[in-house]
């Protein structure tokens, strides 16, 4: 008798623990959160079917695998992404009778360009100097160009979600691109001592299998957008959080109105600043001003960085793009300390090529996240994004929505800057782009809105308001430092 009363009152350890998962409110999920793997691996995408509804799709494996370089290369090492159609196809200019030209199409009617310069070894370290002689020799000298400020102005369409989804009703096309965002909650990741833990790893699940993937910022934040991974409106979900060892546990429920807040059971540790910073640039002919810009610029802007309060140690990456049938397709130098090799590659960085609007922005995206060796734990990484034209939609995948998930997934966060020129899909996908990586959207101001030759001011033909405006530089500077400024001080 005494045995089965032990019995009766001591149920089987399943039972217990299935009881505590019910009283918890949290969903019934099989194991432990499926973790995505490291080093960094790009994975095959499903074609994505473009539908007159916002499309709904349920995520349930990581298409990603977490950053895990410990360092950045001494020397800029090149990679290439071939053409998928290799042979060179003859873009046949539009006719401008009854139309107002766009600058590509400009540039398309210009003076060929001159010989190419011949490839650059693949997946080697490059030696920049001789990139730059090489360069050099097969290029005119260049033209003098006045040092005219470029103004840009910002919005955070995550501070003013509402407004952006007011934006996006006012473009029907929006309903035909990226993900459904309507639906997003705040996360934010705490130590013992109420310190944000930036960087660390979230998985959320649902019951239904629906998962997603996300780092959280320099503050210890991330936007959860559920609709955008979870296609059946679960009224619940598991969220996994860890960081240095540490992890915890928690219930997010559809539609509450506070932020969910996570804490790790100790104190975190306070590293130096690590700061991965990436540009991918749009190369094609109408992109000459911009580039230049860029390349006069940078030296301030890691200057500057480098003389932030917390020191950080910066490495720098950059992804250039064009499209099919052009000199060539993808090109990137993977992330280097090396602030002086680094300048001399971005100096030999030429516009070319281009004709019709979109470009390889899908491509050059999914390149960027999915291939570079982004640094691993406390690393804040910021990828800046300039561009005129939108991606080619047309093209089979990645196409950039699943590319911003995967984004968010490694902690990436994205500053979409369009350039002058760049048409209402282009400003639909940077701003989402931007704004579900936790990111802004930036975009060059004049003095005459419609008129890029009319020298910098503060009008834009983008479809925005309440927006501040300085020289692009110091906006991406701002930007960087204010990042960083989150970091939990020692």
């Amino acid at each position: 008798m005494k045995h089965a009363s032990m019995a009766f009152r001591r149920p089987p350890v399943r039972s217990m623990a299935f009881a505590l998962t019910l009283l918890a409110g949290l969903p019934a999920l099989a194991g432990e959160p499926r973790w995505p793997p490291p080093a960094p691996a790009p994975a095959v995408v499903q074609p994505d079917l473009q539908a007159p509804v916002p499309t709904r799709r349920r995520q349930t494996t990581a298409d990603f695998r977490a950053p895990t370089a410990s360092v950045c290369s001494d020397m800029p090492r090149m990679r290439e992404v071939p053409d998928p159609q290799p042979p060179a196809r003859v873009r046949e200019i539009p006719t401008l009778v009854g139309k107002v030209p766009h600058r590509r199409e400009l540039h398309e009617m210009a003076p060929p360009p001159p010989p190419p310069v011949p490839m650059i070894a693949v997946d080697a370290a490059v030696r920049v100097s001789e990139v730059a002689d090489a360069r050099a020799a097969s290029s005119p000298p260049a033209m003098q160009r006045p040092a005219t400020p470029v103004t840009a102005g910002v919005v955070d369409d995550n501070a003013d979600f509402g407004g952006f989804q007011q934006f996006l009703q006012r473009h029907p096309e929006a309903a035909r691109l990226g993900r459904d965002v309507s639906v997003r909650q705040r996360l934010r990741v705490i130590d013992a001592q109420g310190r944000p833990v930036p960087d660390a790893e979230v998985a959320v699940s649902a019951a239904n299998g629906a998962r997603m993937w996300a780092r959280t910022d320099a503050g210890g934040q991330a936007w959860l957008h559920l609709n955008a991974f979870d296609d059946r409106d679960s009224a619940s979900y598991r969220v996994d959080v860890r960081r240095a060892g540490q992890q915890a546990r928690a219930q997010l429920r559809r539609g509450q109105k506070d932020a969910l807040e996570v804490r790790l059971p100790t104190a975190a540790a306070i590293p130096r600043a690590r700061l991965d910073l990436v540009f991918m640039v749009d190369a094609t002919g109408s992109m000459g001003d911009e580039i230049d810009k860029l390349r006069a610029s940078l030296r301030d802007i890691v200057r500057g960085i480098e003389q932030l309060p917390s020191r950080p140690d910066v490495c720098l990456g950059l992804v250039t793009y064009r499209d099919r049938g052009d000199e060539y397709f993808v090109r990137s130098w993977d992330l280097t300390g090396n602030v002086a090799a680094f300048q001399q590659v971005l100096d030999g960085v030429r516009a070319g090529g281009g004709g019709d609007m979109p470009e390889a922005m899908n491509e050059a995206f999914a390149h960027a996240v999915q291939t570079l060796d982004w640094r691993g734990p406390a690393t804040t990484r910021l990828l800046v994004s300039l561009a005129d034209a939108p991606p080619h939609m047309d093209y089979p995948p990645p196409h950039y929505d699943q590319t911003m998930l995967a984004a968010l997934g490694k902690g990436i966060k994205v500053f979409s800057v369009a350039a002058s020129g760049q048409d209402t899909t282009g400003e639909i996908v940077q701003r989402q782009i931007a704004q579900y990586t936790g990111g802004r959207f930036i975009f060059l101001t004049y003095k005459v809105a419609s008129d890029p030759g009319s020298g910098p001011g503060r009008e834009t033909v983008h479809d925005v308001a309440d927006y501040s405006v300085d020289t692009l530089d110091a906006l991406v500077l701002r930007l960087v430092r204010e990042e960083l400024a989150q970091l939990p001080q020692g």
